[in-house]
């Protein structure tokens, strides 16, 4: 990697990180009568799903990046999430931990849920689990990213060398 598609790199996920954190704003709005409203239920429920797709958005950037491509179409969603959390000997470090991707995977389900449960009525209690999952990410995800970026910073210094 040279320093240009680095910094781009960098870019790219600094946007993204931006998305995701007007997101957790939302979320954080839309949960206060949550459990009393049902407009309010099913825009929380909306924007968990939203915070999903914001995540994945950050692995397709990086997996464009490294030019690592999930094939199985049938299980994208669940191979890229998977793809993230491992680093790959001499391609790229992880970009998400152990911890964040049992987080996310919960998310991810949740999404899965929320985009197909067309005659499904959404209860506040359903919602807590994602709800905790996005609340214990808030506090890991950007130390995942700053973890990676700093790792492939490292590497390209040494190549640079």
């Amino acid at each position: 990697m040279k320093r240009i598609e680095f910094n781009l790199l960098k870019a790219e996920i600094d946007a993204q990180v931006k998305e995701i954190d007007k997101i957790y704003k939302e979320i954080e709005d839309r949960q206060q009568g949550a459990e009393q409203s049902r407009p309010r239920l099913e825009s929380l429920g909306y924007q968990l799903h939203n915070l999903y797709c914001a995540f994945e958005d950050l692995f397709k950037i990086v997996a464009r990046c490294f030019e690592n491509q999930v094939k199985d179409i049938s299980q994208y969603h669940k191979e890229l999430l998977r793809r993230l959390s491992l680093c790959v000997e001499g391609v790229r470090p992880r970009l998400i931990s152990e911890e964040s991707y049992r987080e996310m995977d919960e998310l991810r389900a949740f999404r899965h849920f929320f985009r197909h449960a067309y005659s499904y009525e959404l209860h506040y209690e359903k919602l807590k689990i994602p709800l905790n999952c996005a609340r214990r990410l808030q506090g890991l995800y950007k130390r995942d990213i700053a973890q990676f970026l700093n790792a492939v910073e490292k590497e390209l210094n040494s190549l640079s060398k």
